[in-house]
């Protein structure tokens, strides 16, 4: 008998965009602009950090399993506290889904070029996993239920796309979800909800009212806090008593709980950060192009850049690492040729193009860049 069973030993675990730490050690330097992982560059929210130090206090107090952010979330978006899960980020919930639902001859399905977590857990659990090609690097909606069959039991849709940053749209949604059989559970993971609502095309999920969507949301991005890890979902209250039966019973943290009841209240950072980030994006993403670089049309806090091939994305990567500048290769989540960049403050977006225009003319000189 095994110990392992085979497709845990065969997983690739989930591994996060380099760490400022490890690449001050590495290069024994200390100024280096992170813009890899799609944090916020503003910092956590002072009013999320307010909240946490009102509750050092009750550190020596087992949580309650975030009840009284549920009830926060349950009031703002008229619910009952039924349809509503806290947890250790969206991950968090997305693992309790997986722990939940899905049985041995059950299948997940979704597109390539998502987000590399939900692969990781959707085969932690050893069922079946089915991807279709992303269409011109958007979700294709139509070809994802094409492929649903009486085995299927989740689909996995994240909008915006993480690392692509595009969107479907209302109708896309709507014609996709007519298809859909109501046993069929869809996530809807909307982790950059926040920079997307603008756009007058995107589908909200909360305007919708499906038995069979689990909406997730985070405080990871928008409001600053990855590292407390906390995050969020809506649903039938029929899904979420179920999921409460498989999550830890304390999770999340008392100060996790308490940093997004503060950050729901910090409506100025919020309004901040869109400014920063559609700044950042409308003098960006021009810059890019006048380096001669293609970029995905975004509704994140991030945007895809595609290259020649993997080579190209490898010495673009490295070069930028050697001055102090973290990107993220997308190999892990199926698009080799590709990097994205988190955008930054102006002052951090500034430091990336000097060392992206020195690197490009390194990488065109060893034909690297055709």
């Amino acid at each position: 008998m095994r110990l392992v069973p085979p497709y845990i030993e065969s997983l690739e675990p989930y591994k996060p965009g380099k760490p400022i730490a490890e690449l001050q050690k590495e290069l024994g330097i200390t100024n280096v602009v992170k813009l890899a992982s799609n944090e916020n560059p503003l910092g956590p929210s002072p009013l999320a950090l307010e909240e946490m130090r009102h509750h050092e206090q009750d550190l020596h107090r087992y949580p309650n399993g975030g009840l009284e952010l549920r009830e926060v979330l349950a009031g703002r978006f008229r619910l009952k506290v039924g349809n509503v899960i806290a947890g250790s980020g969206s991950e968090g919930i997305m693992s309790n889904i997986i722990r939940a639902f899905l049985c041995d001859d059950d299948e997940v399905l979704t597109s390539e070029g998502t987000f590399v977590g939900f692969y990781v857990l959707a085969r932690s659990r050893g069922t079946r996993l089915v991807t279709v090609p992303l269409k011109e690097y958007h979700f294709d909606l139509g070809a994802i239920a094409s492929r649903i069959n009486e085995h299927t039991k989740i689909i996995y849709l994240a909008n915006p796309n993480n690392p692509t940053g595009t969107i479907f749209t209302k109708a896309e949604f709507d014609a996709f979800i007519k298809r859909v059989p109501s046993h069929v559970l869809i996530i809807l993971d909307e982790a950059y909800f926040e920079y997307a609502q603008r756009s007058p095309d995107y589908p909200d999920s909360m305007a919708y009212r499906y038995d069979n969507v689990i909406t997730l949301r985070t405080f990871s991005k928008a409001f600053g806090i990855a590292g407390v890890r906390i995050g969020y979902g809506f649903a039938h209250d029929s899904l979420i008593t179920n999921l409460l039966k498989v999550k830890l019973p304390f999770e999340p943290s008392t100060l996790a709980q308490a940093a997004g009841i503060g950050a729901l209240r910090d409506e100025a950072f919020l309004r901040r950060t869109l400014e920063v980030n559609e700044k950042g994006k409308r003098s960006l993403i021009p810059l890019l192009h006048a380096l001669g670089l293609m970029t995905i049309s975004t509704e994140a806090n991030f945007v895809c850049v595609p290259l020649a091939n993997e080579e190209a994305v490898n010495a673009l990567y490295g070069g930028l690492l050697s001055h102090g500048v973290i990107i993220r290769p997308l190999r892990a989540f199926g698009l080799p040729h590709c990097v994205r960049i988190t955008i930054g403050t102006e002052d951090q977006n500034r430091i990336l193009l000097g060392a992206l225009k020195g690197v490009l003319a390194t990488m065109h000189q060893a034909t690297v860049i055709p």
